[in-house]
C-alpha cells in the first residue's frame, strides 16, 4: 500500500541526509516528489535519476528557500509542472555552533534566515494553491534542542523553538481550510554529517538513549510519511518527538 500514491510534495534541502531519506521514502511511498537543494547539484542529479525508476514524477530544483522571491518562484514552478502541492516539508536548515560569549552576530542571523525565514518563505508560496485545493499537509523539522536548549547551540535552538511556534500558529489559521501543519524533533539522527564525528562522542550520545542507537533519515522519513498521509487526517498542531526516547 503507498500512502502518498498521486500527491505532490515539496521538499527543502533534499539532497542530502535526512532530506535525502524523505525524498527516497515518500517516492517509495507514491508521491510526485519536487526538492531543492542549494550546492549540492551531482548529488541532487543522482537522487532525480533514481527516483525515476520508481514510476513517480520527480525533479530537483536548484532553490534557496531563505530568500523570499526564490520560493515563490518555486512554488508557482511546482504548481504549473506537477499540477498541485499536496504536502510542504520544510527541512533545509543549518550549524552554526558556539557559546553566546563567541558567537557573532552574522552566524545568530545566519541561522535564524535559513532555518526559521525559510519556512515562513515556503509556507507563504504554497498557501494559496493549498487553499485553493482545501487541502494540504506541511510538516517542519524542528529539533529536540528546539524543546529543551542546547549550551553552544543558542542560534540553532532559537531557530528550532521558532519554528514549534510557527507550526501551532498555521494549525490555528489554516485548520479550516483542511490544511494540516504538524512539526517533527529528531533526536540525534546518524548522517554523513555525524559520520564524521569522534566515535567515541558517537557512543557515549548512543549510550544515553533509551533505544540505545542513533536515528537514521529513515527514522525521519517514515514519520514525515504518516503525518503527510490521509492517516494523519485529524492529526495538527503536533510536535512528533523522534528521538529515540531522549527527552522521555
Amino acid at each position: 500500500m503507498k500512502l502518498l500514491k498521486g500527491k505532490t510534495a515539496i521538499i527543502t534541502g533534499g539532497s542530502r541526509g535526512i532530506g535525502k531519506g524523505i525524498v527516497e521514502t515518500f517516492a517509495k511511498n507514491g508521491a510526485n516528489v519536487a526538492f531543492t537543494y542549494s550546492s549540492s547539484e551531482d548529488a541532487a542529479k543522482t537522487i532525480e535519476a533514481e527516483i525515476y525508476n520508481l514510476g513517480v514524477k520527480v525533479k530537483a530544483y536548484k532553490s534557496n528557500a531563505a530568500d523570499y522571491e526564490q520560493c515563490q518562484e518555486l512554488a508557482q514552478q511546482v504548481a504549473e509542472e506537477f499540477g498541485s502541492i499536496d504536502i510542504l516539508v520544510n527541512n533545509a536548515g543549518i550549524t552554526k555552533d558556539n557559546l553566546l560569549m563567541r558567537m557573532n552576530e552574522e552566524d545568530f542571523d545566519k541561522v535564524i534566515l535559513v532555518n526559521l525565514k525559510s519556512v515562513f518563505n515556503m509556507t507563504k508560496a504554497v498557501q494559496r494553491t493549498m487553499l485553493k485545493q482545501r487541502n494540504g499537509s506541511i510538516i517542519n523539522m524542528s529539533s529536540v534542542v528546539g524543546v529543551k536548549g542546547n549550551a553552544g547551540q543558542s542560534n540553532y535552538a532559537a531557530s528550532k523553538a521558532g519554528i514549534i511556534g510557527f507550526t501551532k500558529s498555521m494549525a490555528l489559521e489554516l485548520g479550516s481550510r483542511n490544511i494540516r501543519s504538524n512539526a517533527i524533533a529528531p533526536g540525534f539522527i546518524e548522517t554523513e554529517m555525524t559520520a564524521k564525528l569522534d566515535p567515541e562522542t558517537v557512543a557515549g550520545w548512543r549510550k544515553a538513549i533509551p533505544l540505545k542507537r542513533g536515528g537514521t533519515p529513515e527514522d525521519i522519513a517514515n514519520a514525515c510519511v504518516f503525518l503527510a498521509s490521509d492517516m494523519a487526517s485529524y492529526i495538527t498542531g503536533q510536535v512528533l518527538h523522534v528521538d529515540g526516547g531522549m527527552l522521555t
